[in-house]
């Protein structure tokens, strides 16, 4: 039986979560009512065609993108904290963010999180372009982190894997360093200490020469 009541957002949310899982080309009128239990027609009716559906999904992750809230006591840990979220929002919506890139808003979708560092480099006593260049590096590092990241989970098994290539007998000098190398890496753990060696960096260390 189909539903008498449905709302906007349901249907967004609904749509959203399709894409998530299965990417836009999953993405149909059909499908989508057949998920929420109703006709095509109130699809139809809610969001108009497909392209004003895709429109108003990528609107919606720009938005759910702007709602990033720093924590903590100093402005490193508020950054790492923007950082954090900001991958974490990234990672869990690939689809869409590719979608916003593809109409062209990423900008304009990374307002917000760069609004929110300038806040906290200008607590930290950075103003002018030194501060810009501090919000724009990390800015980078997060989405250069996260393409790396990606990269490596998409790549092929590899023959030899990093565990062969770094036998402790190969380096005698540091065994330790070896066997650290050939234990699989923590994404998380590298990508704070990635960040948080940046921005202590820019924070606390001398000026940049004139250039």
């Amino acid at each position: 039986m189909a539903r008498t009541t449905l709302t906007r957002d349901e249907v967004l949310a609904a749509a959203a979560s399709l894409v998530k899982q299965h990417g836009p080309a999953a993405l149909t009128m059909r499908k989508l009512a057949a998920e929420l239990g109703t006709a095509v027609t109130s699809i139809y009716w809610h969001v108009g065609n497909r392209e004003s559906l895709l429109d108003a999904l990528v609107e919606r992750t720009v938005q759910e993108m702007g709602a990033i809230r720093p924590v903590g006591r100093t402005p490193v840990e508020r950054i790492l904290s923007v950082a954090r979220t900001l991958r974490r929002e990234l990672r869990e919506r690939p689809h869409l963010i590719a979608m916003v890139h593809e109409r062209g808003l990423t900008e304009r979708m990374f307002l917000p999180a760069q609004q929110a560092l300038v806040h906290e480099v200008h607590a930290a006593g950075l103003r002018g372009a030194r501060a810009a260049d501090a919000v724009r590096a990390v800015q980078f590092q997060i989405v250069g982190y996260l393409l790396v990241e990606r990269n490596r989970e998409r790549s092929p098994v590899q023959s030899p894997a990093e565990s062969e290539l770094w036998d402790p007998r190969a380096a005698p000098d540091d065994p330790e360093l070896a066997r650290a190398l050939a234990r699989p890496a923590d994404p998380e753990r590298l990508f704070l200490l990635s960040v948080r060696a940046l921005v202590h960096s820019l924070l606390t260390g001398p000026p940049p020469a004139p250039r």
